[in-house]
């Protein structure tokens, strides 16, 4: 009976990671609000930070300054100030981060607005209006989701090592296989259930934000505004989305520094 303890080795697995995808997706249900948050739009800050976090909030930042000539993005991976006046504390904060030169690569700033106090303040404001989750439960539900994919290997390599030890047991092995069946099912099924009920649009946006998400999407395609369609793509799926070849390749360099 080698294999009982590896089985209850399994389903201790399998029950740890739907337990914990459990009480993770409950802890998301409690942080979407009362909906209240729906009954207006969206800035295109806030769009940024629903569909992409802080880090995309950094990025629109960048890309809004210079789509209007206000900063410089070069394909080398670098950020260069024309107008050191920021209209609103994110654009204030991007040119701190650049710092007193004018000139910095575009990594270091992207993370230094992203952690900042802007940044802080614009999220707290989403979460109090239901359509960000607290910070943490977003990621909490993305964590619990990999454990359980990583607790469907985990429990066949299980089934495998009992299977083909070979020890004698009086258990004949196709039913040996057929207990290990049962919580690899059951983590595949959660898998399953999870792909259609647990799997959000954005890990920061609450099921609110990401309804007014929707809408901020199909407002894009039917805006006739460059400009704002241009900035809206940046904000709900990225710099990567837009079809400048330059933008892409300046958040794209990891390059060194050839300062150093």
């Amino acid at each position: 009976m080698f294999w009982v303890p590896l089985l209850l080795l399994a389903w201790a697995i399998a029950g740890t990671a739907g337990l914990r995808l459990c009480r993770a997706a409950v802890r998301e249900a409690a942080a979407a609000g009362d909906g209240a948050g729906e009954r207006r739009g969206l800035t295109l800050y806030e769009a940024a930070f629903l569909s992409g976090g802080p880090a995309r909030v950094a990025d629109l930042t960048l890309v809004a300054m210079a789509r209007q000539r206000r900063l410089l993005l070069a394909h080398t991976g670098w950020a260069t100030v024309v107008d050191p006046r920021g209209r609103d504390a994110m654009e204030r904060t991007v040119i701190g981060a650049i710092g007193p030169e004018g000139q910095s690569r575009i990594a270091p700033v992207r993370k230094a607005a992203a952690t900042a106090e802007a940044v802080r303040v614009l999220a707290e404001r989403l979460v109090r209006a239901g359509l960000a989750v607290p910070e943490g439960d977003g990621r909490t539900v993305a964590e619990a989701l990999r454990r359980l994919r990583l607790a469907v290997p985990a429990v066949a390599g299980l089934a495998a090592v009992a299977l083909l030890m070979p020890v004698p047991s009086q258990m004949p092995r196709p039913l040996v296989a057929l207990w290990f069946a049962l919580p690899l099912a059951f983590t595949l099924g959660c898998l399953a259930i999870a792909r259609f009920e647990l799997s959000p649009a954005s890990p920061w946006a609450s099921p609110a934000g990401q309804r007014l998400l929707a809408s901020v999407r199909r407002a894009a395609a039917g805006d006739t505004d460059d400009d704002r369609a241009y900035l809206t793509t940046v904000a709900v799926r990225g710099v990567h989305a837009v079809g400048e070849p330059q933008v892409r390749a300046a958040f794209a360099h990891r390059g060194p520094d050839p300062r150093w």
